[in-house]
């Protein structure tokens, strides 16, 4: 059953059990609302220290997060459960349903939104309930994201640098029990506004991901959502059993990798279309060639050639065949080793 919620302290967070709300955020300039989805499940089983917190659908053409954040809603089982998970498949609703990585209701991005504002714009008002209503119930936050159409990124966690070191390799830690190929430490001056910044910044235990591209449901991008998900619910106790492999045995530990530095985001010299010559995940040398601009105007014009400004890792590159001047066309990161932030 769900009931709809218009006044944010009718929500029961300690009530025993599985509950589901769609909670009703005014449309402005009409009297309509915007639904967003919310799971509230208390485990039968007893309390936990570590309430988890998890988010799909942040940006609205990204599908993977939303289908594995919705099936947990569904399977998962307060009987056997302890403590609290609040789950939320689709947090910038109407991006979600206009298939679109901003909301149509106010044209902002809800990953631009934090820490939001009561009396702002209606992105404003949800990044503002989470931050005052959902943050300070849950210790654990997962935002699960994908390219949509900015960029492909191989599948991987993701985190930026912490300066705390203890709560640095709680986040490692956490990014590692998803099992992907690849967690990607990358710089938070690439924008503002971002949900991790900001539950970063509480000192939560924070991780995003990445998880597929194209406005598509990529199948092992669900399952890393997912069972992601629930290897963290196992290894922090809300939920029995051991933490378990995602990928298949023969493949080779997560590979962490690092781009912090502005100089590794590297932007569209011009106009053109874009013909890439290697793939996100790839391993590249410095001089590379990863792929050419092409100018139309002139047919018999050479491309301008792109290549790779060190040794590293392809951590993103950019989807459309037409990026603009200035966009960023792909991301080298460097390797680490898990050492050096698990301490």
């Amino acid at each position: 059953m769900l009931e709809v919620i218009h006044h944010f302290p009718e929500i029961d967070f300690d009530r025993p059990g599985k509950h589901h709300y769609q909670v009703a955020f005014h449309c402005d300039g009409t009297w309509g609302y915007s639904l967003v989805p919310l799971t509230v499940i208390n485990g039968l089983r007893g309390p936990n220290p570590n309430g988890v917190l998890c988010f799909g659908g942040t940006h609205g053409n990204e599908y993977e997060g939303q289908v594995g954040v919705k099936r947990l809603c569904a399977d998962l089982d307060p009987a056997v459960m302890t403590g609290r998970v609040i789950l939320v498949p689709q947090l910038s609703a109407s991006a979600c349903i206009a298939n679109s990585r901003i909301s149509p209701l106010d044209g902002v991005n809800m990953n631009r939104a934090f820490p939001g504002n009561p009396r702002g714009t209606i992105s404003y008002r949800i990044a503002n309930f989470v931050k005052t209503a959902l943050f300070p119930r849950a210790r654990i936050v997962m935002d699960l994201h994908s390219g949509g159409m900015e960029g492909a990124f191989p599948h991987c966690t993701s985190f930026h640098p912490i300066p705390d070191r203890a709560q640095c390799a709680e986040t490692a830690q956490l990014a590692r029990l998803f099992d992907p190929p690849f967690s990607f430490i990358y710089s938070s001056a690439m924008a503002s506004g971002l949900l991790t910044d900001e539950a970063e910044l509480e000192g939560k235990i924070t991780i995003g991901g990445e998880l597929g591209a194209g406005a598509s449901v990529d199948r092992m991008g669900v399952k890393f959502a997912y069972e992601g998900v629930l290897n963290a619910l196992r290894h922090y106790g809300l939920l029995e059993g051991e933490v378990r492999k995602v990928r298949p045995e023969s493949e080779g530990p997560t590979r962490l990798i690092e781009a912090t530095r502005m100089e590794a985001y590297v932007p569209a010299p011009r106009d053109g279309v874009w013909e890439p010559v290697t793939a996100p995940g790839e391993a590249v040398r410095q001089g590379q060639l990863l792929g050419r601009l092409h100018d139309f105007s002139d047919h018999t014009s050479a491309p301008v050639e792109i290549v790779s400004p060190r040794d590293g890792w392809i951590a993103m590159m950019h989807l459309s065949a037409r990026p603009a001047k200035g966009q960023t066309l792909f991301v080298v990161a460097e390797e680490r080793d898990w050492s050096e932030v698990l301490g």
